[in-house]
């Protein structure tokens, strides 16, 4: 996700979604991390990509674990934000 409209309004609404997250739930999002299954595969296709041999179903495959771990990212930011706020 390059594009700053599209990037400005994924964190406007994992903003307002995690105001929905009870302190359980953030904290279990904020230490969420993918299954070492799902972190193999990820590895494998970073390589194919930097060696330039992605096929097209590899690279759309590749596409999705990115656009997932940004949601994820955010998501798991916005979690720490809120708990971070209800400490204080």
């Amino acid at each position: 996700m390059r594009n700053p409209a599209i990037v400005s309004a994924l964190d406007d609404l994992l903003d307002s979604l995690s105001r929905c997250l009870d302190e359980e739930s953030a904290r279990r999002i904020a230490a969420f991390h993918v299954s070492p299954t799902v972190q193999a595969r990820a590895e494998v296709l970073a390589e194919h990509a930097n060696e330039g041999k992605l096929t097209a179903y590899e690279l759309e495959e590749y596409d999705a674990f990115i656009d997932a771990a940004d949601w994820i990212a955010i998501l798991q930011l916005k979690a720490k934000q809120q708990l971070k706020s209800t400490r204080t």
